[in-house]
């Protein structure tokens, strides 16, 4: 009987991923958690926003604790954003999941991971309701709770415009 250990290592070998993360400036987001992946979105647009000068702040309970669970990620200039992150696929697009309609938030913001590069796009909740951010798939068969929103890199804004876009989103929004 051959080694499982080595069996398995052999398995691994034909669902590697495309050799485009290998040795890529943002290569280390692929061997993080799903979970953390997502977090790791969301320090990186705080700290964007502190280093833009743009106010942000996230859900907090009682005690000043910033919340791990809440229906909002980030709030900027007043106005409550789900932040989803998603790294570029073999398709060389991005795949923004869970994003949910009955959660209590104003405009979703994602942000793009490509080897190279981050993009990202933000839309209001009714961008997303009517189709003017994409069309949402449902991520669950018969199930209308949890939807992706797929997006190739040219539909996105490159990370460098980040201030100017969100600025003008910002204003547009009040």
């Amino acid at each position: 009987m051959r080694d499982p250990l080595k069996l398995f290592s052999e398995v691994l070998e034909d669902f590697e991923d495309d050799s485009k993360w290998s040795d890529a400036t943002f290569g280390k987001i692929k061997i993080i958690s799903n979970s953390k992946v997502g977090n790791a979105g969301q320090v990186f647009v705080e700290r964007l926003c502190d280093q833009l000068s743009i106010p942000c702040l996230f859900p907090i309970d009682l005690n000043g604790k910033q919340l791990t669970q809440s229906p909002w990620d980030i709030e900027i200039s007043g106005i409550k954003f789900e932040l989803k992150t998603a790294t570029e696929d073999t398709s060389k697009k991005f795949q923004f999941n869970h994003i949910r309609y009955h959660r209590p938030y104003d405009a979703v913001l994602c942000l793009g991971v490509s080897p190279e590069n981050l993009h990202f796009g933000v839309w209001t909740k009714g961008d997303l309701a009517t189709n003017k951010a994409g069309t949402l798939v449902t991520m669950e068969k018969g199930a209308n709770a949890s939807y992706k929103l797929t997006k190739d890199p040219k539909q996105l804004h490159k990370i460098d415009d980040f201030k100017p876009v969100i600025e003008k989103f910002l204003n547009d929004f009040k």
